[in-house]
């Protein structure tokens, strides 16, 4: 047994580890993500948002094409080149930005430099001219919006008309593509999630590895947990930051619902805190740092109006560099503007006063929930309870109503600080509940805080304090995690189609373009000379034909009207181009 144990980690450890652009694709990965004929999808056009707003703010692969096609023009290159020294800028030290701030204005917003930016008001570059010596880190923000709204008239609508664009609904046609269980590589379980098993996944085209949370249909449908399960997947496709994990596809199999999320291999903080070392807990930079990443990762779905309601250290997942993130937002709720919920779920001793007594609320619990966390990472226990302390939910219920937490010499005058604001029994005395959805600027200006550079922070310039060994499996044996039972008594029928097809949405847009980006597929199949034009751009040139199928693991047929992988193509070899132990399973088996 210890065995399979052995192989399912060596399997799982070979497919996470290098740093090649190719590992782990599929021997026909450029094949699964050739282009179409442009003639196949320009119709997208008239499908899509087509504003500078959503492609090039929001859409990663856009951003870059956009990029790509000002690089031919000399006056629209130069506007680039400022808004990248402007980001560049707003990262720096404190002590640095002074310097940097004259070094850009010189460069760009005067009119002797060969870099001269132009299109820059008098009034922004006045104001901009001013505050130099100050050099705080909005300096350069009237500046930038007006090379924005520059970029965002003639600059687009020429971009619009290029093959630059065109190339970009290519794109939008490869994301827009079926997803199923054939996309991936399954390997080892995990872990378990409310409905079902997590294996880590791996895309066969761009080698990405993923962690597939399976929800078993039978079982979703016997507790009624459909509107979790939908509510659950909405929220998570519209997250996208840094410090909360992301969806990037949604599908569905025979058996499951499977939500492919952001993989975290250092596990979790409980972990950590337990396990790792000594005496339980952590150092104070090292709190002060995931502290300051939970903060960020709220702060994002708090602006989303997005109450989490279910923050504790085993929800707290490490990445491979250290960086922690947000996850398992099954309890989050979305809350209208001005609005607030009542709902009594969490879980017992991080659940605040108010969820306790079935009070309305609306961003409250979190805060008080990071007040917990906090102090469970510095004290090496939570506030009301201690670990494996044999003690019922009344009880613990009753001493976060009534009790005060115990602060030992391991706190000090910031550290009680920042945990007594965020443990308040009151609302309206808490810690980050006076501002509505910006209640996090008011937890950031917390002492505790003082030194923390929160630009640096969001840009992911900042150095953890901890790094997950990269050759370290952070999860339980293969045979230690307990097993789901079988549903019995359930019937599946085409009454959960509406469900189901809700769900099965297939590829989310940022994640998706972020994952060819950082797979080096988009530079190696977008390479193009900006002064020909490719055959599969031209609409003078007819497409190839591709009756043989240039996307084996995706063509379909149609069979009791479900959609399934072709007999013809479901053997199709796919080794990847990392070598894997001879005989070696993997978890594919188990799905």
């Amino acid at each position: 047994m210890e065995l399979e144990n052995i192989v399912a980690n060596t399997v799982y450890l070979k497919a996470r580890e290098g740093s090649d652009s190719n590992k782990g694709k599929s021997k026909k990965w450029q094949k699964l993500l050739r282009f179409p004929h442009i003639s196949q999808c320009i119709h997208l056009k008239d499908q899509i948002d087509v504003s500078y707003a959503y492609i090039i703010e929001s859409q990663p692969i856009g951003r870059l094409l956009f990029r790509e096609y000002c690089q031919t023009k000399e006056h629209y290159s130069k506007c680039n080149n400022f808004l990248d020294a402007v980001e560049n800028y707003e990262i720096q030290l404190d002590e640095d930005r002074k310097s940097v701030a004259k070094e850009i204005y010189n460069k760009y917003l005067t009119a002797e430099s060969n870099q001269f930016v132009d299109i820059v008001g008098e009034t922004s570059k006045e104001r901009c001219h001013e505050g130099l010596e100050m050099a705080s880190r909005d300096l350069f923000s009237d500046c930038s919006l007006d090379v924005k709204l520059f970029l965002a008239t003639n600059p687009f609508k020429e971009f619009e008309n290029s093959m630059y664009f065109l190339r970009y609904l290519q794109w939008k046609w490869l994301e827009q593509r079926p997803v199923t269980k054939d996309t991936f590589r399954m390997y080892r379980v995990l872990g378990k999630g409310g409905f079902g098993e997590v294996c880590a996944c791996q895309v066969r085209a761009t080698g990405k590895m993923y962690a597939c949370k399976k929800l078993e249909k039978k079982r979703i449908k016997k507790r009624k947990g459909e509107s979790m399960v939908l509510i659950e997947k909405q929220i998570l496709q519209r997250i996208n930051s840094h410090f909360v994990v992301s969806l990037a596809y949604a599908y569905e199999t025979k058996d499951a619902l499977c939500l492919v999320l952001t993989l975290m291999n250092g596990g979790d903080l409980k972990f950590h805190i337990y396990n790792m070392g000594g005496e339980p807990g952590f150092d104070i930079e090292r709190v002060r740092f995931y502290a300051a990443e939970v903060t960020q990762g709220l702060d994002h779905l708090h602006s989303q109006g997005i109450v989490y309601r279910d923050l504790k250290p085993e929800n707290i997942l490490l990445d491979d560099h250290g960086h922690v993130r947000i996850s398992d937002l099954g309890l989050a709720m979305e809350i209208p503007e001005g609005d607030s919920v009542r709902g009594r779920v969490g879980t017992v001793g991080y659940m605040s006063p108010e969820v306790i007594d079935n009070e309305k609320y609306s961003f409250s619990p979190d805060w008080f929930s990071l007040g917990c966390l906090i102090y469970e990472m510095i004290e090496g226990q939570a506030p009301f309870r201690a670990r494996k302390e044999k003690v019922k939910r009344e009880e613990v219920e009753r001493r976060v109503k009534t009790e005060q937490e115990k602060y030992s010499s391991k706190f000090s005058d910031d550290d009680r600080a920042i945990c007594q604001s965020l443990l308040e029994k009151k609302v309206s005395d808490r810690l980050g509940c006076k501002l509505g959805r910006k209640g996090a600027q008011e937890v950031k200006d917390h002492e505790f805080f003082r030194t923390f550079n929160w630009k640096r922070l969001e840009a992911g310039v900042l150095i953890p304090p901890f790094t997950p060994d990269p050759h370290a499996v952070y999860a339980k044996d293969v045979l230690d995690i307990e097993q789901f039972s079988t549903v019995k008594g359930v019937n599946l029928d085409a009454s959960d189609d509406t469900f189901y097809n809700k769900f099965n949405t297939g590829s989310v847009s940022i994640p998706w373009q972020s994952e060819m980006i950082e797979t080096d597929c988009f530079k190696q199949l977008s390479a193009f000379d900006p002064d020909v034009l490719p055959d599969d751009l031209n609409f003078d040139c007819p497409p190839v034909d591709e009756s043989k199928g240039c996307f084996p693991f995706f063509k379909r047929t149609k069979r009791n009207n479900n959609v399934k992988v072709s007999k013809s193509n479901a053997n199709i070899e796919d080794d990847s181009q990392n070598s894997r132990p001879k005989g070696a399973r993997t978890s594919s088996s188990v799905s």
